[in-house]
């Protein structure tokens, strides 16, 4: 930060402007706190934004893509993947609040800020009440950057356990489009079968990618 006057370095201007005057770059040279010989923090915080293709882009980047950029190490890519974490977290509702879900947008808006830019497929199920309130949100599956293998028996496990009456499918889309692809709607046609047989509703599959989302129920498949 040596080349930046005093005023004009992020933690001074920070603290003299407040968080929203400082640039995706600069808030990240704050996080890492400190250079490398002949980088600064800013500097390295740019070659993360620059590898990343933008802030988007670092919250679905792993551990190993992050400690790749130089000046980043294991640590500082740990720290990085704790602040994204305590930001999803942030945008989630307090479960108090008891959730209902009116329609497909409902659903979406409360799941895109916990699951939309994970790097890898995590497919999970909202259990619901006879009211469609949620009751638990559990992931039964992190899978790689193309697939997750769900079994029928864990999802309605979980939703049996739970009493639930209903229940709502999600799974994310590494690769940034939420269209589902043969397989999710080979799957959703199963889970709809075995949800029948036992007496609990499949409402939607939400697909989720980015700040992008698909409802197979507002497309007709369901």
């Amino acid at each position: 930060m040596k080349a930046l006057a005093s005023p004009d370095r992020p933690r001074e201007k920070l603290a003299r402007a407040g968080s929203d005057a400082l640039g995706d770059n600069e808030l990240l040279a704050v996080l890492l706190g400190s250079g490398t010989r002949g980088r600064s923090a800013l500097d390295i915080a740019n070659g993360l934004l620059d590898a990343a293709a933008g802030l988007r882009g670092l919250t679905r980047m792993s551990r190993d893509e992050l400690s790749k950029t130089h000046g980043v190490g294991g640590a500082r890519a740990a720290r990085i993947q704790a602040a994204i974490e305590l930001g999803r977290r942030s945008l989630t509702r307090d479960p108090a609040e008891r959730p209902h879900f009116a329609t497909p947008r409902d659903v979406a808006s409360f799941l895109l800020p916990q699951y939309g830019n994970y790097p890898v497929e995590r497919f999970g199920v909202l259990l619901l009440d006879t009211r469609h309130r949620l009751l638990r949100t559990r992931v039964l599956s992190v899978g790689s950057l193309d697939a997750s293998v769900v079994h029928p028996r864990e999802v309605f496990r979980e939703a049996i356990l739970a009493g639930a009456a209903a229940i709502v499918l999600f799974h994310n889309h590494p690769s940034g489009d939420p269209s589902p692809s043969r397989d999710d709607y080979s799957l959703t046609r199963r889970l709809v079968t075995a949800g029948d047989l036992v007496g609990i509703d499949v409402i939607d599959h939400i697909v989720l990618a980015d700040s992008r989302y698909v409802s197979m129920k507002e497309q007709g498949r369901l």
